[in-house]
């Protein structure tokens, strides 16, 4: 049986294999595409699948032959841009054994890749804005399986890094501050664009945001260190 959308060739050859591969492929991806951009301006209860189909230029099966329905597109219009939850805690307590900057870096670098999406990044953020105000479940998940998992790592690791018993409330604090500053720069992307043209503009800004972040979110560190008299411990840079 073919595929929603599929043209009628040999797939018996290895060019009728090939074209049937790119075809299925260019559908799918255009349906993400759609869903991602209907479902941030408009959410998720007032875009129809009819809709969605016209928008993406496929018949409305292929959201049920690739996704399974349309909750199954929704999810995947969710997490598929930014990356489903996964081993980012895990690559934090790796980055930790090389020292705080090498912590650091990779906690940005983790936060901050998303926006080399450039504008689906953008929609993405204003698809969680929907979620958050019409709630399916997905940003919960995301909290439970992808923000939290990394926030506590970081609090845990930062707790060896100032030779505390365990996590504080001062810490929760500071590395709240820290990831604030990833959010500022996901964020108010519209905003930063009016008011301090290029910063988003330049062939390497996310690398320099990086970079950037994880300067001053040393000097954070450090000043928390001060603050409670400590010296810190392990390897810095």
């Amino acid at each position: 049986m073919n595929r929603p959308d599929q043209p009628k060739v040999d797939a018996e050859s290895n060019s009728g294999a090939a074209i049937v591969a790119m075809v299925a492929d260019d559908a799918r991806s255009r349906l993400l595409r759609a869903a991602l951009r209907l479902f941030a301006e408009q959410g998720y209860s007032k875009t129809s699948t009819r809709e969605l189909a016209e928008a993406a230029k496929v018949n409305v099966a292929s959201i049920s032959y690739y996704f399974g329905d349309k909750a199954g597109l929704y999810r995947a219009a969710f997490f598929e841009p930014l990356g489903e939850p996964g081993d980012e805690a895990a690559q934090l307590e790796c980055a930790g054994r090389s020292g705080l900057h090498k912590l650091l870096h990779t906690f940005y670098a983790i936060f901050l890749d998303p926006l080399r999406n450039g504008e689906a990044a953008q929609l993405c953020i204003k698809l969680r804005f929907r979620e958050i105000l019409e709630p399916t479940g997905l940003w919960d998940e995301e909290v439970n399986k992808g923000i939290k998992p990394m926030h506590d790592t970081l609090v845990a690791l930062l707790a060896r890094q100032f030779g505390l018993t365990g996590p504080d409330l001062e810490l929760h604090r500071l590395v709240t501050s820290l990831a604030g500053l990833g959010v500022q720069v996901h964020v108010c992307r519209d905003i930063t664009d009016r008011i301090a043209p290029g910063l988003n503009d330049q062939p390497d800004s996310v690398d320099l945001w990086i970079q950037r972040l994880t300067g001053y979110a040393m000097a954070m560190v450090q000043g928390e260190a001060a603050r409670r008299g400590l010296k810190l411990r392990g390897p810095v840079l």
